[in-house]
């Protein structure tokens, strides 16, 4: 076993890439339920922005177009999230478990071909001089503009919520979508709008996985990121600046524990790669008793004509 060998600088650095796909697919899922709204299909969306956005990627050599070409990936299978629950009014636990199931075999079917191809490296930007920093430099000044833009998000997805007025309506909608529709909102557009934001931003998380933290394809790459993104939004009590806390915490355990195979830990492999999942069942169960900060609303259906 040799700890020396851990660099606490690139780990810090890795972290950030890792909590990245975290933290875009939660901030998503995170606006979807403060709209009522209860999708357990990021992990399917995700897996399917990662092929789509790989696909696109290789075939025009261009990550930024992989990049937008996953987000619209994304948010065409939260398409069929929003058929089932808004206009058919399925059950959304039900649909959003087989959305999942879907998502990984048809990202499956898509991949076939791309097994072992590699993609279009995803520039890092550089600013002014300060990513050559001894420090601070790689740790924050040396990463690529979907890093950046996941932090951004979270900072314009809690001003929305906090200072605005559709920001406003999204949680009334969230919190009694009787009350809302009563006061003439659109209640399903509204919810409808929030699912596509949300699939786009897990299609973007799950490319970020596919031509960043790991740029190849394989399938089932996404392992279960999904999940631990729903697990975070609860962990943040539906709140952007802890989802942004709660990403980097699963993220540093997800890189910890890699660094630590590496350094040769006497701890078996399977314990270490398993770890990330166990803290997250942890956290759920110490939260589940608490569901004050959960919208009022969170998976009912709603009908008009009630």
């Amino acid at each position: 076993m040799d700890l020396s060998a851990i660099n606490p600088v690139l780990l810090v650095a890795s972290l950030m890439v890792a909590a990245t796909p975290i933290l875009l697919a939660a901030i998503g899922e995170l606006v979807v339920e403060k709209a009522g709204v209860l999708n357990l299909g990021v992990e399917g969306m995700m897996i399917t922005g990662a092929i789509c956005g790989f696909a696109i990627a290789v075939e025009t050599g261009s990550p930024w177009a992989g990049f937008i070409g996953a987000a619209a990936g994304g948010a065409a299978l939260s398409l069929l999230f929003v058929l089932l629950t808004q206009l058919a009014l399925a059950n959304q636990v039900a649909s959003g478990l087989g959305l999942t199931l879907f998502g990984l075999g048809f990202s499956a079917l898509l991949g076939q071909s791309y097994v072992g191809v590699k993609p279009p490296a995803t520039p890092k930007l550089e600013f002014l001089g300060l990513s050559d920093l001894s420090v601070i430099g790689p740790i924050l000044f040396h990463h690529d503009l979907i890093l950046y833009f996941g932090i951004v998000l979270v900072a314009a997805v809690w001003a929305a919520l906090k200072y605005t007025r559709m920001g406003l309506i999204l949680r009334a909608v969230g919190e009694n979508h009787d009350a809302a529709h009563a006061l003439g909102y659109k209640v399903v557009r509204i919810r409808i709008l929030a699912i596509l934001f949300g699939g786009a931003c897990a299609g973007l998380g799950g490319a970020y996985v596919s031509l960043v933290r790991v740029p190849q394809w394989t399938e089932g790459m996404t392992a279960g990121i999904g999940w631990i993104a729903l697990a975070l939004v609860v962990f943040a009590s539906w709140k952007p600046w802890r989802v942004l806390l709660g990403a980097y915490l699963f993220g540093g355990i997800t890189v910890l524990q890699l660094n630590l195979q590496a350094a040769g830990v006497a701890i078996p492999v399977e314990y270490l790669a398993m770890s990330p999942y166990v803290v997250t069942i942890l956290v759920l169960v110490i939260l589940s008793a608490d569901k004050s900060s959960a919208p009022a609303s969170l998976g009912r259906i709603f009908h008009a004509a009630r």
